[in-house]
């Protein structure tokens, strides 16, 4: 009989190996993985959905019906059935003539800005934020300003200070004021009245980009922007979209804002040229909002999202990293220890001078093995 030679046993390697032998991951990607576009249900759903919108083809695929008209602000049904579901999701009342629908919630912050602000406007906007919301805003010849983030949200004091120091000249402040993109903080109640305050007694408009108010990872009892403004002197853009609920393929969103803000958005060329520009793909989605799938889609994508949430900083702790945990939205804000890794946040100030030593670390794109080797290549 052959003598077999037991096979040799193995050490673990220790943290510092590891991390050696870890290679850097993808953080910079604010995309939804895969599996996520992929799932059955999903699919199964929206199929449903694109065929029942060819039930009325004849309004889905035209500028509007004899009866209603134009489809100026959206298609009428879509909007009805945003309204409904907005007001199960918010607990709060949402009125079709307070909706126009969008391409997303770049189009509707660059729409607010075409029609609101003027070249040499005065925007300010929260150091760090959403870097690209900088081009959307200097697209429209606007110069920008900066106040501090805090753990509460803005920091309100900077910004009544720059108020003061530039009467008349500021316009607009765009605020991400839900799961901060990028520093995951979520604006107090307290600071949102103040902000819609300031906004009335200063005359600038508020663009609130809340693309991640319904992707929570823990009840977050926070209401849009939109119910602090006043309605006999309106100053709120409350900006959505379905972009991280389905997938940012889908291009459609709204803004909620009194009509008296609305209106003036049909004047926009391309709009009062082509019409609305998502009455073909929001009416492909109206079934699966009124059918209760989008609701239970939102279910699965935030139970999965919040569980990559937890693992990302429970690893972020092990690597000796200190995170805050966001409550929701796509991303963690962490200061490094030596080692970088996604996106700098150095390109998330005006001027580009600061947060060179924080990284914006997106958690929904990788795999869950992906994202402990990522972290673990931070070990120092």
């Amino acid at each position: 009989q052959d003598f077999v030679i037991p096979p040799l046993l193995q050490l673990s390697p220790g943290p510092t190996k590891l991390a050696a032998m870890a290679q850097a991951q993808d953080f910079i990607k604010g995309w939804p993985h895969p599996e996520l576009l992929t799932n059955p249900e999903l699919r199964s759903a929206l199929i449903q959905s694109f065929a029942k919108s060819m039930e009325m083809s004849e309004e889905c695929l035209n500028y509007g019906d004899k009866a209603k008209g134009a489809y100026m602000m959206g298609h009428p049904k879509f909007l009805q059935v945003l309204a409904d579901f907005l007001a199960k999701q918010y607990g709060e009342k949402v009125e079709p003539n307070t909706l126009l629908s969008t391409g997303g919630s770049s189009m509707g912050t660059d729409m607010a800005c075409r029609v609101h602000c003027k070249v040499g406007d005065f925007a300010v906007v929260e150091e760090p934020t959403y870097y690209l919301s900088f081009s959307i805003i200097r697209d429209r010849g606007m110069d920008l300003l900066g106040v501090p983030m805090q753990d509460d949200g803005m920091d309100i004091d900077a910004l009544e200070k720059l108020l003061k120091e530039n009467p008349g000249k500021i316009k607009m402040v765009y605020t991400v004021p839900v799961h901060h993109n990028p520093t995951g903080v979520t604006m107090s109640d307290a600071k949102r009245r103040r902000l819609c305050a300031l906004a009335k007694e200063h005359k600038f408009f508020v663009v609130a980009d809340e693309a991640y108010q319904l992707l929570n990872y823990e009840k977050v009892d926070v209401k849009p922007m939109f119910y602090y403004d006043d309605p006999a002197d309106p100053r709120v853009f409350s900006v959505g979209t379905l972009s991280k609920l389905i997938g940012p393929g889908t291009k459609v969103g709204w803004i909620q804002a009194h009509p008296q803000l609305l209106k003036p958005m049909t004047d926009i060329g391309f709009i009062n040229s082509g019409n609305n520009p998502v009455i073909w793909s929001s009416c492909n989605l109206i079934n699966f909002i009124e059918s209760g799938a989008l609701a239970a889609h939102i279910d699965r994508v935030s139970k999965d999202l919040g569980s990559r949430c937890d693992l990302i900083c429970k690893k972020l702790r092990e690597v000796g990293l200190e995170v805050v945990q966001p409550k929701g939205g796509y991303f963690v804000w962490v200061q490094s220890k030596g080692k970088m890794t996604g996106r700098s946040g150095e390109c998330m100030c005006i001027k580009g001078d600061r947060f060179g030593d924080f990284m914006r670390l997106c958690f929904c794109w990788l795999t869950t093995a992906q994202i402990e080797e990522g972290i673990e290549f931070l070990r120092q």
